[in-house]
């Protein structure tokens, strides 16, 4: 649940949605006026990454979540400034969103850009993506659907790209490689950018779902 604490700072934009309070499986095509391919990204941070693919695909719907809520208000704040109707941003815990929010196979992408590392090994359990995670989050992702995972951190992101080389269902798109440092055309976060300005490497992951699967990859 969100905290009242977090309630603290009024959120008024149009293009602001709080999780808990949306309906279970919202019509989005409702949501955003037209049926075009609906993307998540989990964890906007700031919103720039978001909205900087927005701005390259109008053709798609964009959910911008995140948990925090100032995160969410500068979000807003610059999806308004370039003038973007395809892009919601959402108040809300992933995995909770997911379940009450998004119909199975119903996603044409899922961006996570720099998700917090939990650095330690006693907190690795705690990390967002894993083996259990991809097992749920591919039963919501459309046959053909891209999954892009990048982190800054090198062991969340060798982990990663090898729990993906050994999930079925998914076909690896940087073939040979199973990561990679830097992928054209993928917009940079402000985080991605403070990190490379420090002088690490950025972990690209990207697989695609199978286009003949059925019933998710759990």
């Amino acid at each position: 649940m969100i905290s009242p604490m977090q309630r603290l700072i009024a959120i008024n934009s149009p293009l602001f949605l709080s999780g808990p309070q949306l309906d279970e499986l919202p019509s989005w095509q409702s949501v955003f006026g037209n049926d075009n391919p609906l993307v998540l990204e989990i964890g906007c941070g700031v919103g720039d990454f978001a909205v900087q693919m927005a701005q390259q695909h109008p053709e798609w719907n964009f959910i911008a979540l995140d948990f925090y809520n100032k995160g969410c208000l500068k979000s807003c704040s610059r999806a308004e400034r370039y003038g973007l109707t395809n892009i919601r941003v959402v108040r809300d815990e992933a995995r909770s969103f997911v379940r009450r929010c998004i119909a199975p196979h119903s996603l044409r992408a899922l961006y996570i850009n720099c998700p917090d590392p939990w650095p330690k090994r006693y907190q690795r359990k705690r990390r967002l993506v894993n083996q259990e995670f991809i097992s749920f989050i591919a039963t919501y992702m459309n046959p053909g659907a891209d999954f892009y995972f990048a982190t800054d951190f090198d062991d969340y992101g060798i982990d990663v790209a090898q729990v993906m080389a050994t999930q079925p269902g998914f076909a690896n798109v940087l073939t040979p490689d199973l990561w990679r440092h830097d992928l054209e055309g993928y917009p940079r976060s402000k985080y991605m950018l403070k990190f490379m300005a420090e002088g690490k490497a950025i972990y690209f992951v990207h697989y695609r779902t199978l286009t003949g699967r059925k019933g998710g990859c759990a």
